[in-house]
């Protein structure tokens, strides 16, 4: 059994349920569009961010979970399945967790299309059934991630990323869903606000480690993510890694390695020189001690809970993020 398999079980009943009503809820009468969602939804990955929903909510409620927290688990999920169809077509992506993407499939015209009928589909779920206050807490975040998205393109091109660029943008374009995933949950059974801000921030942290984990992984020659190693290298993006390792050279070697990453389009052998350069530099190491200081203020939040079996899961989440290889 793996560990993802002992966090769900607090809410294996839900999980199910919640599987029924987004089937029900996304989906179309038309056999081109629904085998597009039918193959989406089959591939959609490992649902931490519902998860995350139906724990937070399991946390806060004394009479189970509901229609309210399916309505939440929907909208972030189907958010995060549809911004992913688009970064797959801006990163010209043919895979997506070792299975070919959409847009490889479809082309990237009807994957756009397919993600915007997602997101057009979520929002019109929560507002038919009457949950503003979902919507509008789930929905924020979709601008966040747009921004982030942008934000990072620009200093990419630049190559001027810094250490507090990089964690606006990693909180946009990553943190800022998983921290209104646990946050909504606790919102959809009804638990008072200070609680609903006390599960945002504790997502917040574990969404900014979960990226970071991913841009360390980025950097593992074995890990098995599905896509390929380097690839922030390839598209020039400054990672926490890399970060650490300019802010710690001297002026000319700093110049050295962005003159490198610069022209890695055209000198794919700097690729395996700037992946050297970080390892050697100590950028993993100490993009490992952020990540973890960022699960135990996440775990330190929880502790103010009184024991149960989805604090638990929510606190092996938080290792889980850690340790995971993809």
């Amino acid at each position: 059994m793996s560990v993802l398999d002992d966090i769900r079980k607090p809410v294996l009943d839900d999980i199910d349920a919640y599987g029924t009503f987004l089937k029900r809820n996304v989906t179309s009468d038309r056999p081109f569009v629904s085998g597009i969602l039918d193959y989406i939804f089959d591939n959609r990955g490992k649902g931490i961010r519902p998860l995350m929903v139906m724990l937070s909510a399991g946390m806060h409620s004394s009479c189970g979970i509901g229609p309210r927290t399916h309505t939440a688990c929907l909208l972030v999920d189907m958010l995060h399945t549809a911004s992913l169809i688009h970064d797959d077509v801006i990163d010209r992506s043919d895979m997506r967790r070792g299975k070919p993407s959409a847009n490889s499939l479809w082309g990237n015209h009807n994957a756009v299309l397919a993600g915007d009928y997602i997101i057009a589909k979520a929002l019109d779920t929560g507002l038919r059934s009457g949950q503003f206050d979902i919507v509008t807490y789930v929905t924020h975040s979709l601008g966040l991630l747009c921004e982030g998205e942008l934000v990072q393109s620009d200093h990419a091109e630049r190559l001027d990323m810094t250490r507090d660029i990089y964690f606006d943008v990693i909180y946009r374009k990553t943190a800022s869903l998983i921290a209104v995933s646990s946050g909504v949950g606790a919102l959809s059974v009804g638990a008072q606000r200070d609680k609903v801000e006390s599960m945002n921030l504790f997502g917040k942290y574990v969404g900014l480690a979960f990226q970071i984990k991913d841009d360390i992984l980025d950097y593992d020659l074995d890990a098995d993510t599905g896509k390929p190693a380097c690839i922030d290298l390839r598209e020039r993006k400054i990672t926490l890694p890399l970060i650490h390792v300019l802010e710690n050279s001297t002026e000319s070697r700093r110049k050295e390695l962005l003159e490198k990453l610069a022209v890695i389009d055209k000198h794919p052998e700097n690729e395996a020189y700037l992946h050297d350069a970080v390892v050697s530099g100590g950028g993993i190491k100490a993009a490992e001690d952020v990540m973890y200081g960022l699960l135990s203020r996440a775990a330190s939040i929880l502790s103010h809970y009184p024991a149960s079996p989805y604090r638990d899961s929510l606190v092996l989440l938080c290792s889980y993020v850690a340790d995971r290889d993809k």
